[in-house]
């Protein structure tokens, strides 16, 4: 096999791994923006070495996507300015399949703002042994070579993580009630049936809205079912998808620009907030579905 032929291999096999290794930079750094930086920079190494002495390229590479992001884990805690934004994780839209929970093949697929929230409070040995192995297998043995550890401090490590994690709120797997929560919210925005808005809002539900002028609360069914019903008719197309775990849709308008992005938060059948990203170089600057 001639040298550019071995190339192209590497390279088509890396292609094949580089959305399940952005997802693990992503899960374990919380910014989109750092984890293409850690992918790339894995691929750069992947490409100066000798392809030939790899065994389990996807191990591999796993090990080496680890190592850059704890690295980066352990930057920000020496240079906090050099943390994303304000602490917050940004926003991960997925296409929501419609799968019920149990086949949801990874809870990866489904982490919740509330958990990107706790893991940026772990520790980077932390939040590195818990994103791997809880959320995609991989064996303490192996997070132990990138931490330095052996396979039992390792697991002893992703204990004390896991505690903290299951402290807090888990992240919820959509399910068919919520959906069909939100499709009745839909189909009364639509059709500006009011009645319907109010019985599928809480009462106190709060609407958060983030505008090129800031951020808008709204507080209350009524106050919220009314606004719901003025902005409908701007909507020409739509995609279910998950925010951050949450149910909700992206909106775009005839020209093919998006509109929003909205999630929503489902308790007791009932919609009890709703976060709306409508400031349109924020949602120029995300990674959406294809509006076509």
């Amino acid at each position: 096999m001639t040298d550019t032929s071995r190339t192209d291999l590497v390279a088509e096999a890396f292609e094949a791994q580089r959305d399940r290794l952005r997802a693990v930079a992503y899960r374990v750094l919380g910014s989109h923006a750092d984890a293409e930086d850690v992918v790339q920079e894995a691929w750069m190494r992947l490409a100066r070495q000798d392809s030939t002495t790899i065994d389990n390229l996807a191990g591999w590479l796993t090990t080496v996507v680890g190592r850059i992001s704890l690295d980066v884990l352990r930057s920000r805690q020496t240079r906090p300015e050099a943390s994303y934004g304000d602490g917050l994780p940004e926003l991960l839209v997925t296409v929501d399949d419609g799968a019920e929970p149990e086949e949801h093949v990874a809870l990866a697929d489904s982490v919740g703002l509330a958990l990107l929230v706790v893991l940026d409070s772990l520790g980077p040995s932390e939040r590195l042994a818990f994103v791997l192995h809880d959320l995609f297998a991989v064996p303490f043995a192996e997070i132990g070579q990138i931490l330095g550890k052996s396979a039992d401090a390792t697991k002893m490590i992703a204990s004390r993580a896991r505690k903290k994690v299951q402290a807090t709120e888990r992240p919820t797997v959509v399910g068919r009630e919520q959906r069909e929560v939100i499709q009745a919210f839909r189909a009364a925005t639509l059709g500006g049936d009011f009645e319907a808005l109010l019985r599928v809002l809480d009462p106190d539900v709060r609407l958060t809205v983030d505008t090129p002028a800031g951020v808008v609360v709204t507080l209350g069914a009524t106050e919220v079912a009314a606004g719901a019903r003025m902005v409908s008719g701007q909507v020409a197309r739509h995609q279910a998808v998950l925010v951050n775990g949450l149910p909700g849709y992206v909106s775009w308008r005839e020209d093919g620009t998006p509109l929003s992005i909205i999630s929503f938060t489902v308790a007791d059948g009932r919609i009890t907030a709703i976060a709306i990203v409508a400031d349109p170089a924020k949602l120029a600057s995300m990674r959406l579905p294809d509006s076509a």
